[in-house]
């Protein structure tokens, strides 16, 4: 099975984590009408902007089923996994930042891994900065890395420790209850 990430843009409707729950639910629900699986599901603060990753076989099925909830993506692409296992994405995690870089592009993803794998040490040198795990797009477009800081500004200073730019920085919602985002919001 695959890996997608889907982006989406609340123009209205969607304004608070009671309201971004119940979305969730009705996406889960036609999301699992067509055989995939929520993996994980970060929301801006301010829940205008949400990222999901959801397993399954086709990209057009998770189209289909964004639809059906009312809720086009403005992106879905198929990614990778980078820094944390599948079964571990989003469990009993805070992240509190992510972070969006548009990949040049000669950086092929063996490149990638191995820059990542070079400069990840770095991240040491700001110990306040806990990273989490990275998406990155199959077709080498873009990756978004997951965070946890005390601040932006810290987030800033561990992009730098290991040299990687800096696209956006969206802080995402406390997630809510113990559940974690990987199975609910």
């Amino acid at each position: 099975m695959a890996l997608y990430l889907a982006e989406t843009t609340f123009d209205n409707g969607v304004s608070s984590r009671e309201l971004f729950e119940e979305k969730v639910k009705i996406i889960r629900e036609s999301l699992g009408q067509r055989k995939l699986r929520l993996v994980e599901v970060q929301v801006s603060a301010d829940y205008r902007r949400a990222f999901f990753i959801v397993e399954g076989e086709q990209e057009e099925n998770v189209k289909e089923a964004l639809e059906a909830a009312n809720t086009p993506a403005s992106l879905i692409k198929q990614v990778r996994l980078v820094g944390q296992e599948l079964e571990e994405a989003g469990r009993d995690e805070e992240t509190n930042y992510v972070v969006e870089w548009n990949l040049p592009a000669d950086l092929t993803m063996d490149k990638y891994l191995e820059r990542k794998k070079r400069n990840s040490v770095h991240y040491a040198e700001v110990p306040e900065v806990k990273f989490a795990r990275t998406y990155v797009c199959e077709d080498m477009s873009k990756c978004l890395c997951f965070y946890n800081a005390p601040d932006e500004d810290a987030v800033k200073r561990a992009r730098e420790a290991v040299s990687t730019p800096i696209d956006s920085i969206t802080e995402v919602a406390a997630r809510s209850g113990k559940s974690g985002n990987r199975s609910e919001p």
